[in-house]
């Protein structure tokens, strides 16, 4: 859902050709899979479509691509450390370390509360936004 709801969000704000935003899951047990059905229904009610998404893996070469990288709960973070090592530059974070309330956004896999990971995503995100905002004030122009 980050992905998408991220690539909705930096549209709207008119600065799409700055980012590259894309997800990967830190197990290969979806790969290939579209988006979870419930999922996809949540995005779909709120204008976003993810029907081209399928599942992939991060790669250990990821890291030196993107300059953020984004985790939903403290289990992930377990997973990319064992797949791209040592966060050597600081590129690793939680979601959620960006706004005001830290911790981990639950799996709506599990949880099956779909609502409550989209709205705690959307809230990460756009702390996330923000924090890009004050570290490039260049971005919006």
């Amino acid at each position: 859902m980050a992905e998408f709801i991220f690539k909705k969000m930096v549209s709207n704000a008119g600065i799409s050709d700055k980012f590259y935003i894309a997800s990967a899951a830190v197990s290969n047990e979806e790969h290939g899979n579209p988006v979870y059905p419930p999922c996809r229904k949540l995005l779909n009610e709120h204008g976003i479509d993810c029907s081209e998404k399928r599942a992939v893996q991060i790669k250990k070469s990821d890291y030196d691509k993107y300059d953020y990288i984004i985790a939903m709960e403290a289990y992930n973070l377990i997973g990319l450390k064992r797949i791209i090592g040592d966060d050597t530059e600081n590129k690793v974070h939680l979601l959620l370390d960006y706004t005001e309330n830290p911790g981990d956004i639950d799996d709506p896999w599990y949880s099956g509360e779909y609502v409550t990971a989209y709205n705690d995503i959307e809230r990460g995100l756009k702390g996330f936004l923000n924090y890009i905002y004050s570290k490039d004030k260049d971005i919006r122009k």
